[in-house]
């Protein structure tokens, strides 16, 4: 899975609370737990670590790059942007890497693809080199892979992989449960020109261990993932993509769940194929 922009995938960041009620213990822990804004340490890193190592590694890789922008820009005029809403249509028969592919050359096939690469680039995939390494060159083309390949396997370091919690190979500790995900909310199309297309990506996303021992219980952000696509051998592909904060709405007040119901929803519940 960049960020200023920011990031792959996978940060999710603080995005501001204004009424929370918490319960009187901290679910994976004993101790009561304190404001989303006086986080641990840990949960910091989580939440920052992620989105400014993913972010930095992309905006490297991509920097001197702006060549689907800079065409897009010029080709077309801005389209009208409107609200997502199901199409009935299916959005594809085929599958890369669990990954779904084949998308229409269509702005429609543009919205499908990008809001299915942003659910791969923020799984739990990306923690680890090989699945990480196949789905770089599966879902961006090959020349975006080939300079973020390097400075993806930078950013996710093993000392980065110790702070997620996890082993050097991307593992969660026994018992646990490693949690990235991000559920996409809508898209829109910024650019479209039948070559390349620009989308954005509105998305809530999850990361966090949950677990007894957890001392990084699985928060929620808000973030919106833009996608620079082109048409590239039959398909859409990334040549770049950045991540900025929000729109968050206000929360709810629900009760924390436990670190047993978070492990079990995420055993138990799978994701989507997501379409236009």
């Amino acid at each position: 899975m960049n960020p200023g922009d920011e990031p792959v995938y996978s940060d999710y960041g603080d995005t501001g609370h204004t009424r929370t009620r918490l319960p009187d213990t901290d679910p994976y822990g004993g101790a009561p737990r304190r404001g989303p804004r006086r986080s641990s340490s840990r949960s910091l890193i989580t939440v920052v670590g992620v989105v400014v190592l993913l972010i930095a590694a992309i905006a490297f890789a991509n920097r001197g790059d702006g060549s689907s922008a800079d065409r897009s820009t010029t080709k077309t005029d801005r389209p009208t942007t409107a609200p997502t809403a199901a199409s009935g249509t299916r959005p594809v028969d085929t599958k890369s890497a669990g990954v779904p592919t084949g998308f229409a050359h269509t702005q429609q096939g543009a919205q499908s693809a990008a809001t299915n690469y942003a659910v791969a680039l923020g799984s739990t995939g990306m923690f680890k080199k090989n699945s990480r390494t196949t789905l770089l060159h599966v879902l961006y083309t090959s020349e975006a892979a080939a300079r973020l390949e390097g400075p993806m396997d930078q950013a996710y370091s093993t000392d980065f992989l110790a702070r997620m919690g996890l082993d050097a190979v991307g593992n969660p500790p026994k018992g646990s449960t490693f949690v990235s995900r991000v559920v996409p909310v809508g898209t829109t199309v910024l650019q479209y020109t039948g070559h390349d297309a620009k989308v954005a990506v509105w998305y809530l996303g999850l990361i966090g261990m949950a677990g007894t021992t957890s001392t990084d219980p699985v928060t929620s952000s808000w973030k919106t993932w833009t996608f620079d696509l082109r048409w590239s051998n039959g398909d859409w592909k990334i040549v770049s993509d950045a991540q900025k904060d929000g729109p968050a709405p206000v929360p709810g007040d629900d009760k924390a769940a436990t670190s047993d119901e978070i492990s079990k929803a995420i055993e138990e519940y799978g994701g989507f194929t997501y379409a236009r």
